[in-house]
């Protein structure tokens, strides 16, 4: 009987044992730590896409502002961009805060449809950061009623890269490529596939991005400044830009591409002889060393019409803090780094490539590096002024819709509808779907 007691006593004692919580065992404390003064930290969550570019810049963003503040407790949740599109819509169309994050990056053109669908779920960060030290083209979309919601990141400031060595055996220069307009380029390109038998350029025909560029240059877009009223019939930029589209085709100077990895190697393996996109390209064109001193990089051409420049953009993003607990520490986070932080965005161009808007930071010396895979050129000096010339657009809630319509349309006028009346149904299209 003393041995039976003995042993159920034993029993209790080695259970009591095992549930007792330890550091290690312990639950997490509904996402708080504590901080070095003993007192519990809230943890901030960032939604983010691309582990070697917008996570990566994070990353060294969060490193810099532990420097200060030691105690933050900062957690990067990468997903695919279009997750985070999804995820987004629907938290904040559940009309609850559970499982969103206290920031989120979000891409420039679908900026305005989140902020005028749900103007009260983001935090006010007017107070945090100056816009005025940031290129007055990314403050439309990151605004809304005159208020600042976003803080802007990376440009999508566009260049022309071209391979001078295709350009010399045609006759040209990189000068001659400066400054251009469009239908010019088509002319060279003709020269150029003529001598070389390269094609000019390689496109994606369900990709409109080229069209949005050339849009861009003479700062107009599928809406009009409201960013909600489509601007399709009687938009001159647009016209315009289908027209050298379909000018690109018939002078067959195109080599089409299905999907990003084409797009890739059509000029790494050297098949096209420029590529007009944006400065985010760079690391891909460099990825082919054996290239190292065949590539220069100009001003995007600009469309033949009145105010044009020769400055565009094709996608960037910017970080946004949502109205939940956590907010204010959030806004300092990014106000005392993608905000303000020189030193910082000399990290990003050495470490990672990555341009941002902030105007100061282009004094630095990451900015005026030469690169010897463009021939010595100070590629990030140019794309940095380049950037400064950018007309700002109100991109507004439907550009990808908008984009979908369009592309249809415009496979009918390379059918041989007529340009006018592509237009004009494109317009009714979206009226009817945006009512």
């Amino acid at each position: 009987m003393k041995k039976l007691m003995v042993l159920f006593l034993t029993s209790i004692l080695l259970l009591a044992a095992c549930s007792t919580e330890t550091p290690e065992s312990k639950p997490s404390n509904d996402g708080k730590d504590k901080g070095s003064d003993g007192k519990e930290t809230e943890e901030l969550t960032i939604w983010a896409w691309d582990p070697n570019f917008n996570v990566a810049a994070l990353n060294i963003a969060i490193e810099g502002y532990k420097a200060d503040q030691p105690d933050a407790n900062i957690k990067i949740i990468e997903n695919a961009q279009d997750d985070i599109v999804q995820k987004l819509n629907t938290g904040l169309s559940s009309g609850t805060q559970k499982g969103l994050p206290n920031i989120v990056l979000i891409e420039d053109y679908r900026a305005q449809s989140f902020l005028q669908a749900y103007p009260d779920a983001f935090y006010e960060l007017s107070d945090v950061f100056n816009e005025a030290d940031f290129a007055e083209y990314k403050l439309a979309p990151t605004s809304l009623d005159g208020k600042n919601f976003g803080i802007p990141f990376d440009t999508g400031v566009t260049g022309l890269y071209v391979r001078t060595d295709y350009l010399a055996e045609a006759g040209y220069t990189v000068e001659d490529l400066q400054n251009i307009d469009w239908r010019e380029y088509v002319e060279i390109g003709k020269k150029v596939k003529e001598v070389t038998g390269k094609d000019f350029i390689t496109i994606d025909p369900s990709d409109l991005g080229i069209v949005r560029i050339m849009m861009q240059t003479a700062g107009s877009w599928y809406l009009k400044e409201d960013g909600v009223t489509p601007n399709i019939a009687d938009n001159v930029a647009l016209k315009e830009a289908l027209e050298v589209y379909k000018a690109m085709l018939d002078a067959n100077i195109v080599k089409p591409n299905s999907d990003w990895g084409e797009f890739l190697a059509n000029f790494n393996n050297g098949t096209v002889a420029t590529v007009p996109t944006g400065n985010w390209i760079t690391p891909s064109i460099k990825a082919e060393a054996s290239q190292s001193g065949l590539w220069a990089v100009v001003p995007i051409p600009k469309l033949n019409v009145s105010g044009a420049v020769n400055a565009s953009n094709l996608g960037g993003s910017s970080w946004y803090v949502l109205n939940i607990p956590g907010a204010e520490q959030a806004a300092d986070f990014l106000g005392k780094t993608f905000g303000s932080n020189v030193e910082l965005y000399q990290k990003l161009i050495t470490e990672i490539g990555a341009i941002g808007t902030y105007k100061p930071a282009s004094e630095g010396t990451a900015y005026a590096l030469e690169d010897k895979f463009f021939g010595g050129q100070t590629v990030i000096a140019d794309f940095a002024a380049w950037t400064e010339d950018i007309i700002g657009v109100n991109y507004g809630m439907h550009t990808y819709a908008i984009d979908d319509i369009v592309a249809v349309e415009m496979q009918n006028y390379i059918n041989g509808k007529d340009i006018n009346e592509v237009l004009k149904d494109a317009q009714k299209q979206a009226e009817a779907q945006f009512k």
